[in-house]
This record gives C-alpha cells, sequence and structure tokens, in this order.
C-alpha cells in the first residue's frame, strides 16, 4: 500500500470482489465476498460500521438480513455477506460501497481512483442500488426458479443457461430465451445420485475409483476432474474442469445416471457450489498448498473450504473424511454445518482410535486390518480384499492410495453400492495406466521403474517419493517444477521435501504456461537454490527450461534398476510421454 507521503499514488480499497453463486465457505447460501486492503482493515470501528451498513442497505432493498461476517487476515480483511442469487451483482457493489464509506470514515481519507458514492448520502445510494437490482433481475428466471423450488426441482443457473433437473432427468434453456413454467416438462425432470470428492490431494483418483464402481454397475457415470469431463468413462472435454463449469457439464449431461463431481479449491472460493443438494461428499485430506490465495492464510483454512461440502447434504446425505487427518477433523469439530450430517470416518489403520470411536457410537468406517481392507457399518462389518493386492496401493508402498481407497469404499457404500461389487473394483482399478492416467503411473523403460504422477504440492511430492524409496532404487531421479501462484516459501519448502529423499540427479524445469505473473526462470531458481540450501550438490541438478525436454532428459538417462519420478504437469506432455513409454508394466 502507498505511504502517506504518496499521496499522488491511486488507494485501492479493495483487492477482490466476487460472487459466490452456492453454498460456500462462510453460508449455505449465495453471497458476496470481498477482500479488503488498507489501514482500515485492522479498525475494529471500520468493521462495525461496514455491518451497519450492509444491514441497513439490505433492509432497504428489502433483502432478507444479511448476516455479515468478518475475517481478518495479515494484511487485508474478508468481508462477506448473503445476497439473493438473483442479484449478486448489485450485491457485490453494496458491499463495495458499504466498506469504501466505512474505511474512509476510519482513515479519515477519501478514495482515489475509485468512482463510488462517498458524498451521497445512504438514501441516494439505495435508490441507486434499486435501479440497478431492477435491470439485473429477471422475473422470468425468478417465476421459474420459484416454480421449480415448489416441486422440489434443483435448478442450475450461470450467466448463459438455466437448467432444471440433473443428469438424465434435466432439460436446459438459454436464459435469452426462457419457456414459461407451464411449459415446462416438470413430471420428466429429477435429480441424480451426487458425490462430491474434494482435498489437497486424491481426488481425482478418488473420483476416478467411484465412477469406475459405478460403471461395473451398469450405470452411466459422468465424471468432472482436473483432467477433464467423461461420461460413460468417454472423454467429453480435456482441461482442468474441477470446478463449478465442469460440475453443471454433467449435471446438464441427459446421458448421466450418477455424477461425481471433483470439487477443487480455487471453484469453491471463487464461486462456491455449483450443487445445492448432494447425497454424498467426501474430504481426502487436507496440507498447506495455495496460501495467501482468496484469503488462505493457514491449513485450517483450507480445512474450512473443503469442509463447505457439508452445506448441501441433506438428512440423509453422508459426510466422508480422512479420520487420520488431524487438522481436518480439528476443524471440523468446531463447524456447526459439519456437525448437523451424518459422517463416516477413514484412514489408514481400521483400529485408529478416532475410527474405534466413530464405531462405537454407530459410524461407519473403513480401514485395513491384518492386511485386509476393512469396511464397518453398525454391526455389519465388510471385507474388501488383501490390501497389498489391490494395484493402486503398489504392493503396500503407496500408503496414500490405501487410503484413497477406503475413501471410496465408505463413499460407494454410502451411496447404496453392494460390497461384492465395491471389492471387485478395489481388486483390478490401477492395473493398467488407462485406469488413472496422470496418477502414480508405473512404467518400464530400458530396465527402469518410471513413476509419473501430477505431485503438485510438497505433501503430495513426499508422497510419490516414498513409493520411489520403497521400490529400493538402484539411483533415484527427479523432474521438479511448479506453478507461478505460490509464495517463495511454499517453492523453497518443494525443494526441500524433493531433498530430504536424497535424489541422485534432479532435472529443474520450468512451466511457461504456468508462470502465473512470475518472469521466466524465477521459479527454477527459487527450486535450485531450496536444493543447494538443503545440501542437495550442485552436480546432481540440471536445468531445463521446457517440460518434456527435462522428462526426456531423465529418461535418457535411466539406467536398469532405476526410479524415475516424473511429476508432470501438462496433459499434453503427459500424452506424448505416454506414447513414448508405451503401456509396458514394471515386472
Amino acid at each position: 500500500m502507498p505511504t502517506d507521503a504518496e499521496d499522488d499514488e491511486p488507494r485501492l480499497a479493495f483487492d477482490d470482489s466476487r460472487r459466490l453463486t452456492g453454498a460456500n465457505r462462510w453460508f449455505d447460501d449465495p453471497a458476496v465476498v470481498l477482500t479488503a486492503l488498507g489501514a482500515a482493515t485492522t479498525h475494529p470501528a471500520a468493521h462495525v460500521a461496514w455491518r451497519e451498513r450492509v444491514a441497513r442497505l439490505c433492509a432497504d432493498l428489502g433483502w432478507p438480513v444479511p448476516s455479515p461476517v468478518v475475517q481478518v487476515r495479515p494484511g487485508h480483511v474478508l468481508l462477506a455477506v448473503t445476497a439473493p442469487v438473483a442479484m449478486l451483482f448489485t450485491a457485490t457493489e453494496v458491499n463495495e460501497w458499504a466498506w469504501e464509506c466505512s474505511a474512509a470514515e476510519v482513515e479519515d481519507l477519501a478514495v482515489a481512483g475509485l468512482t463510488r458514492l462517498h458524498d451521497f448520502d445512504e438514501a441516494q445510494a439505495t435508490l441507486r442500488f434499486r435501479r440497478r437490482s431492477r435491470e439485473e433481475v429477471s422475473a422470468p428466471l425468478q417465476r421459474l426458479l420459484a416454480a421449480a423450488a415448489a416441486r422440489g426441482i434443483d435448478a442450475l443457473v450461470d450467466d448463459d443457461t438455466l437448467s432444471l433437473g440433473l443428469g438424465g432427468g434435466s432439460r436446459s434453456w438459454p436464459r435469452a430465451a426462457l419457456p414459461l413454467p407451464m411449459d415446462v416438462p416438470w413430471a420428466d425432470l429429477h435429480a441424480v445420485p451426487t458425490l462430491l470428492v474434494t482435498g489437497s490431494n486424491g481426488k481425482t483418483t478418488t473420483t476416478r475409483l467411484l465412477a469406475a464402481m459405478f460403471a461395473r454397475a451398469g450405470r452411466v457415470a459422468g465424471l468432472c476432474s482436473t483432467e477433464g469431463i467423461t461420461v460413460g468413462g468417454v472423454l467429453a472435454e480435456g482441461g482442468d474442469y474441477a470446478g463449478p463449469a465442469g460440475a453443471r457439464h454433467v449435471l446438464r449431461d441427459r446421458r448421466v445416471e450418477v455424477a461425481v463431481l471433483e470439487t477443487a479449491r480455487g471453484g469453491l472460493l471463487r464461486r462456491g457450489l455449483a450443487v445445492s443438494r448432494a447425497d454424498v461428499a467426501v474430504v481426502t485430506n487436507v496440507s498447506e498448498d495455495h496460501l495467501g490465495e482468496y484469503g488462505i492464510a493457514d491449513v485450517d483454512d483450507i480445512a474450512e473450504v473443503k469442509l463447505a461440502l457439508a452445506r448441501v447434504l441433506g438428512p440423509a446425505g453422508v459426510l466422508v473424511l480422512n479420520g487420520g487427518d488431524e487438522v481436518l477433523m480439528r476443524v471440523a469439530a468446531t463447524l456447526p454445518h459439519v456437525q448437523r450430517v451424518r459422517s463416516a470416518l477413514f484412514a489408514l489403520q481400521f483400529d485408529h482410535p478416532r475410527l474405534q470411536s466413530h464405531r462405537a457410537a454407530g459410524g461407519m468406517t473403513c480401514g485395513v486390518e491384518d492386511g485386509r481392507l476393512r469396511l464397518q457399518d453398525g454391526a455389519s462389518a465388510v471385507d474388501l480384499g488383501e490390501a497389498v493386492a489391490m494395484p493402486l496401493s503398489v504392493g503396500g508402498a503407496a500408503a496414500y492410495n490405501v487410503e484413497n481407497l477406503a475413501a471410496a469404499a465408505l463413499a460407494a457404500h454410502a451411496a447404496g453400492l453392494p460390497a461384492e461389487l465395491i471389492a471387485a473394483t478395489l481388486a483390478t482399478f490401477g492395473a493398467t495406466p488407462g485406469d488413472n492416467p496422470g496418477r502414480l503411473e508405473r512404467r518400464a523403460w530400458r530396465g527402469a521403474t518410471v513413476l509419473v504422477d501430477y505431485a503438485h504440492n510438497p505433501d503430495g511430492l513426499a508422497q510419490l517419493l516414498r513409493v520411489a524409496r520403497a521400490l529400493a532404487p538402484r539411483r533415484l531421479s527427479l523432474l521438479l517444477g511448479q506453478a507461478g501462484n505460490r509464495d517463495d516459501a511454499a517453492i523453497g519448502h518443494l525443494a526441500t521435501t524433493a531433498a530430504a529423499f536424497a535424489p541422485d540427479l534432479v532435472v529443474i524445469k520450468e512451466l511457461p504456461g504456468m508462470l502465473r505473473g512470475r518472469l521466466p526462470g524465477a521459479v527454477p531458481g527459487l527450486l535450485r537454490q531450496g536444493l543447494l540450501q538443503a545440501g542437495v550438490a550442485v552436480d546432481r541438478l540440471v536445468d531445463e527450461p521446457d517440460e518434456e525436454a527435462a522428462a526426456r532428459r531423465l529418461l535418457d538417462a535411466a539406467r536398469d534398476g532405476d526410479v524415475v519420478v516424473l511429476p508432470i504437469h501438462t496433459a499434453a506432455v503427459r500424452q506424448r510421454l505416454a506414447a513414448l513409454l508405451g503401456d509396458n508394466p514394471p515386472r
């Protein structure tokens, strides 16, 4: 922020103002949130004034009580408030205006460079916002939403399209050509089972497992993830679709009989949840990643965001949680919307104390006991098979994948799939690279074992390197890179994580398509610095600015008995490497 001496510089009252079109971190309902900046962010008087202004404006506009929330973070404050979904653009302006006026009062300064209403009284502001909301609201849309709500029909709305019902029970219309309620085929509209999966790591693997289980049951699964959208196992769209756009795409496809929706942090923070109802929600784990973005200060914040999924679970819904994740479970115990839903817990060990307590209270659990993956629901216990024989476990070396197996088993059981079908899927899924592309793919190459994975944060990289070390390599070589939207400390943490596994060769890559505001070479420079400071010898480090060239350099150096670890972050590069490596599983 500018100093007092820099009066000619514009002062920004906020950094980010966004609409949350569904349930979100703070509320069950749509809302708007502002990331406010400036000296006033630390003044309780400004927070009180903002709350009062927002409440008065919403009352004058005839809106419901807005339930304002203030969360102070280092250098900024988050100001969130509920608002009618049909008037969220207006609500963002209300929020901005209320804060700018409140901040100006406390700081005794005008906010330069912005065209807000500091010189208007609140009556004039209310008139303006009334005009703005009348322009924004669509009477035909509101009539259809009201008619759907009266019939218990799910609605999905974005800037271009309205859909009523879900999956095979849905119909969609352009917002510019909406039908009359009497012309909607209400009798044909219905929901489909919907499962949500989030977490810092393991989301895509868990969603793919669930989709495979439903496919084995003969049901057409629609899946969205960071790898794209598939319907019935066929890729419909490639790319990162782990947000609201991907969820809407799946839920508007009339072939879909069950929806499995990866739900990533970014979409949750930017827009909230796309769905208003789900049958099962899974949180695989939480770890430090993306700190500093959208008000995320620490891993507790990450856990709170992920646990927003519980807000859309109905009375019969089930929340599947990693009972061995201490941060996740501690934060979950503080959130009323989590406590009001039925939960199921998984962990690596079936006898984990938290799972024991949950079972004693009649809850569902899943974990490994005497080498077998065991699921218990009340008095009913099911043996799902030998854990080390399940391909995803890599002979037990991939403990994190055993957790993903347990999470998927609980979610599938909660969704009503039979135990025999769940066990059959766990016994085969991951046997070929095509089952779970880009996630712990294992290939043979010149006598070496190649592990291809996404591994985009320190925790994910550590898990991958534990698997590599468990394979007892003659030499361990590693491809290392990171997107530019992590801060310097996070990039350094990735480097020290890699160094802890004593790699014999590290090729440091640039990700030109993921600079995210950094200059070329900045991220590789930080990684190299972190590796050297952690004790990796300089002669073990190689720089390569192209991801594919970096991977090929490691493959060219591979010898019999080596393990080559390739965290690949670009789908096109991974596809070309897959063609090069072929479908050759290691012995």
